[in-house]
């Protein structure tokens, strides 16, 4: 089993200053599942208790000279500890800037490694970064799980194929800050947030509790997925009467999920999405948020990057 790479400028950027502050929000460890083609952070995906996140690179955006091999179809998976992977990323990219001229002059290596750590007689296995200087080589060594098995492996590809599955209807907010503001204004009110979709590109959240009910309303949102035109006489009712007219016809889906929750995938704003695309799941399975990154200059999807987190209902809602 063997994995080698150096990490790009826009690599380092991509980890250092976008998605491992996020995943370190997320929660104290994760997986790193490296393929072929691809990376992959996975948060929680194997347990269904809380927040799922998902976040794919294409291997060319973070690695040069990228080697992998392993009996596991060229697949390596182990979980982690997200704040020393961001400590020690923080610290190879200085060592890098204030040494030896930026990591345009002096690439960062990554390999996975067995050392035999002190007080130790088995060898245990790390990620290790190692900046060579001119006279010297700095090495920062993360510790890993064991890396998984063949059946491990499977199980995790299983579940990740199982998380790709869209809603039939998205709508995009382009300006998360509002919802953000909202959510964290209300946190203090209530533990579980209402969040209704429907295909008409309404986006309604809503904290209740015995004596107040308050909320906010998105409407003629972009819609990706199955869509429908909101009847005429619907458009002098409230938010709450329409989206209960809609439920009824089949237009839209309400389901409640943790605050924390919320507030917890609103985290994944700190890798700078250009929008993100909220949807429910069939049945009520699940509230989906999908972040968008454009290529920079243009109004094209990067497709290189993709993240998405799955947040857990509470109550199955209404269809």
């Amino acid at each position: 089993m063997k994995f080698k790479a150096f990490l790009t400028e826009n690599g380092v950027n991509l980890l250092e200053k976008r998605f491992l502050p996020a995943f370190d929000k997320m929660g104290k460890t994760c997986y790193l599942f490296l393929t072929k083609d691809h990376l992959f952070f996975l948060h929680n995906l194997l347990n269904g208790d809380g927040v799922q996140c998902i976040a794919q690179f294409r291997i060319d955006v973070l690695f040069d000279d990228y080697r992998i091999s392993s009996q596991n179809d060229d697949r390596i998976a182990f979980s982690l500890d997200v704040s020393l992977l961001y400590r020690a990323v923080k610290s190879s990219v200085s060592i890098c800037t204030e040494f030896s001229g930026g990591l345009a002059s002096n690439r960062l290596q990554i390999k996975l490694v067995k050392k035999l750590p002190p007080n130790c007689t088995q060898p245990m296995p790390f990620l290790t970064f190692e900046t060579k200087g001119y006279k010297s080589a700095v090495i920062q060594d993360v510790p890993i799980s064991k890396p998984l098995s063949r059946s491990q492996v499977v199980e995790l590809q299983t579940a990740l194929d199982s998380a790709q599955d869209l809603p039939p209807t998205l709508v995009q907010v382009q300006d998360p800050n509002q919802l953000q503001n909202f959510v964290d204004r209300m946190k203090h009110v209530g533990d579980v947030l209402n969040v209704t979709i429907s295909k008409h590109g309404d986006l309604q959240v809503q904290i209740s509790t015995t004596l107040i009910r308050l909320g906010s309303e998105f409407q003629r949102l972009t819609v990706i997925g199955e869509k429908s035109q909101a009847p005429a006489e619907d458009r002098n009712l409230s938010a709450q009467a329409r989206s209960e007219r809609a439920i009824a016809r089949g237009d839209a889906q309400s389901v409640e999920v943790s605050v924390k929750h919320f507030l917890k995938s609103l985290q994944c704003h700190l890798t700078k999405p250009d929008s993100a695309f909220y949807g429910i799941a069939p049945q009520g399975a699940c509230l989906t948020v999908i972040f968008q990154f454009l290529v920079p200059g243009t109004r094209q999807t990067d497709k290189s990057i993709s993240l998405h987190c799955r947040l857990p209902v509470l109550d199955s809602g209404s269809n």
